[in-house]
């Protein structure tokens, strides 16, 4: 059929999500190493225009919410043209390694990483 698999789209957000947390020095790793796991509890996807075999994209990753939860907002668009192609998000929530209880309030080092006071 020459368009791309639908599963291969959360692919591709993990790919600029990871990039996304890289350019914040919050990685997974680093997640860990703070105590803290980051499950991803929802994913949404919206297919507006199929991505072809072989065709050049691009894939942006923007942090819109952090306070309770970590909401990241996806734009799939065509490399050439810029057009927009499918549209997501996905939400993750801290949890505490150790006692494996799900924070509702961010922790302080995401508010550190991200250059923001915690109150």
């Amino acid at each position: 059929m020459e368009v791309a698999w639908h599963g291969h789209y959360v692919k591709y957000f993990e790919i600029a999500r990871c990039a996304l947390l890289d350019s914040i020095a919050y990685n997974y790793r680093e997640m860990a190493e703070s105590g803290y796991a980051w499950p991803v509890i929802d994913l949404r996807i919206r297919y507006a225009q199929p991505l072809f075999f072989q065709q050049k994209i691009k894939v942006r990753a923007k942090l819109s919410e952090w306070e309770n939860r970590l909401k990241i907002d996806y734009q799939i668009s065509d490399a050439e043209t810029g057009r927009r192609l499918s549209k997501g998000t996905t939400v993750q929530v801290a949890v505490d390694i150790d006692s494996g209880e799900m924070q509702y309030v961010s922790p302080a080092i995401l508010f550190s990483k991200l250059g923001l006071s915690y109150e």
